[in-house]
């Protein structure tokens, strides 16, 4: 489980991210004593921090830089501070995205995973397996008892993220999300489309009937 560290001074913003955050799975930890966010951070080791810009006797510009001499956890900055100034400065002492408020919560999420995909590097493997098929993302090709199919973009990455989540019900937006976070650009039905191509693709190799439809919650593989 990844451990995310919010830095927001606001208790409504701040218990209004720890549930989204838990409710995508993550351990969401916040700070509510500011005089030694640093050392904080250090004891927790957090995979990622959302850190807010107006924070009580402290900018959060200059705390963004003193953690960067701590450490290299990845520093989203959200906050109300709506300014290039603010932002390229805010980037140039080492934050790794910029999100103004209010912000929109399925971007916010898609961003969080994005950063930490990007943070995540070489751990993503170059293969994924589950439910007989074998997902090459360097080829984009899918192959199952000696049969190859090869993807489209689109196809191969509603595939990988269901791989990743074998055995879980996805919904639709948790997909349309997914291809938005890898810059890939859709709506529910393009969805469909790719995902009946997808479908015809693997019954082609065998596979067909191996991602179900739970209606009115999503697929399963």
């Amino acid at each position: 489980m990844q451990t995310i560290l919010i830095i927001e001074d606001d208790p409504v913003i701040r218990e209004e991210l720890q549930l989204l955050l838990e409710n995508e799975g993550c351990h969401a930890a916040a700070v509510t004593e500011f005089s030694k966010i640093p050392q904080q951070v250090q004891a927790l080791s957090p995979d990622l921090i959302l850190l807010d810009l107006s924070l009580p006797n402290r900018d959060g510009l200059t705390l963004c830089a003193d953690i960067r001499k701590c450490s290299k956890v990845p520093i989203i900055v959200v906050t109300s501070r709506d300014s290039t100034t603010d932002e390229l400065r805010a980037l140039s002492l080492g934050s790794d995205d910029y999100i103004t408020k209010p912000y929109n919560i399925p971007v916010l999420l898609a961003r969080i995973r994005a950063v930490l995909r990007r943070s995540g590097g070489a751990s993503e493997p170059e293969c994924l397996e589950a439910a007989g098929l074998r997902l090459d993302l360097a080829k984009g090709t899918v192959t199952a008892g000696g049969q190859t199919a090869e993807l489209t973009r689109n196809e191969l990455q509603i595939l990988a993220h269901l791989l990743r989540r074998s055995g879980e019900i996805v919904s639709r937006g948790d997909l349309i999300e997914a291809l938005w976070d890898s810059r890939i650009y859709i709506d529910d039905n393009t969805l469909s489309v790719n995902m009946t191509r997808l479908r015809g693709k693997l019954e082609g190799i065998g596979k067909g009937g191996c991602i179900k439809t739970r209606r009115g919650m999503g697929y399963q593989l």
